[in-house]
């Protein structure tokens, strides 16, 4: 899974090749699966050279798929060459806190649906 999360980076894109293999080994790392059936692969740090523009892609497995022994609904690939990705990782854990919002986004059918809830509400 962590290749087609790649392949849509480039495809867009947001990044070259060699960024996938970084979220490869991202994964060896720390493990991006973030509970509720999400998760968020990406890069290493000294992987930012191959990021060409910050993205997310937006994946859904409606029978989900095994990621490092969980279940995994949506996969979120984000590229980033800066740390610009923190302030979406941010909304990401407050959406997955959130039980309502977390089924929200797994069953979002849009990408205006998965930016108006990633979001930061008005004053943060």
């Amino acid at each position: 899974m962590i290749r087609l999360c790649g392949d849509i980076l480039v495809g867009i894109g947001a990044t070259d090749p060699a960024y996938t293999d970084a979220m490869f080994a991202r994964e060896l790392q720390v493990a991006t699966y973030m509970g509720n059936g999400f998760a968020i692969p990406h890069g290493t740090n000294e992987a930012r050279a191959h990021v060409k523009r910050t993205a997310l892609g937006f994946l859904q497995f409606p029978e989900g798929v095994e990621w490092e022994g969980h279940t995994v609904y949506v996969a979120i690939p984000i590229a980033s060459n800066s740390d610009e990705h923190v302030g979406i990782l941010g909304a990401l854990a407050g959406v997955l806190a959130d039980p309502a919002s977390a089924e929200k986004l797994r069953k979002a059918t849009s990408p205006d649906e998965v930016m108006e809830l990633l979001a930061p509400e008005e004053g943060e």
